[in-house]
Order: structure tokens, then C-alpha cells, then sequence
């Protein structure tokens, strides 16, 4: 099975920054479409950033130019770097990993980001 390790969550300021580092493990990463999501209290979850096996990116409206997907497929790990952070993106944010061919949806445990004073 794939199992994803989150880490670079915690506390910031707002206009501040934060790196969110995903490791994989249990397949070829090079097969495994990655995103990251996340999920205020009492609201749905909601995807912020997507970053294809072949590295296209696609991001939320509301992250747009703010945050920047990447990977490191030797490294099997996916980044979200957080720019100009603002207080509506607290919320618990999620890694999720898709495998080619079969579909199969693997996610993280979630790691909490807070944007405040």
C-alpha cells in the first residue's frame, strides 16, 4: 500500500510563508499523480493544488499566485510552498496520492496550518 508522511505544518503569521513536504512510500512515485487539500472547520474539503506524473499544475482560484506546487520524484516527495499566507487558509491540510491505471486514492493524515497573529 502507499503510505504518505506530511510535515511542515504549524503556526504563521499572516504575509508569512510555509513549505508542506509530502513523502511517498509503497510505489513508483513516478506513477502517482499528487494534490494537496484541505479542510477548515465546517467546511468541505477542497482541492488547493494538483501536480500530474508528468508535472502539469493546477491550483485553486483562491491560491492562485500565492502557492506553488512542485515534486521531487528522487526524492519521492511532494512540496506546497505558502506565500503571502492570509488567516482563510487555516485549515487542516491533506496530501493525496492517485496511481495510474488503477484509480486507487491514497491520502495522508493531515497536518494543521494556522495563520494568525
Amino acid at each position: 500500500q502507499v503510505q504518505l508522511v506530511e510535515s511542515g505544518g504549524g503556526l504563521v503569521q499572516p504575509g508569512g510563508s510555509l513549505r508542506l513536504s509530502c513523502a511517498a512510500s509503497g510505489s513508483i512515485f513516478r506513477i502517482l499523480d499528487m494534490g494537496w487539500y484541505r479542510q477548515a472547520p465546517g467546511k468541505e474539503r477542497e482541492l488547493v493544488a494538483s501536480i500530474s506524473t508528468g508535472s502539469s499544475t493546477n491550483y485553486a482560484d483562491s491560491v492562485k499566485g500565492r502557492f506553488t506546487i512542485s515534486r521531487d520524484n528522487a526524492k519521492n516527495t511532494v512540496f506546497l510552498q505558502m506565500n503571502s499566507l492570509k488567516p482563510e487558509d487555516t485549515a487542516v491540510y491533506y496530501c493525496r496520492a492517485r496511481r495510474l491505471f488503477t484509480g486507487s486514492e491514497y491520502w495522508g493524515q493531515g497536518t494543521q496550518v494556522t495563520v494568525s497573529s
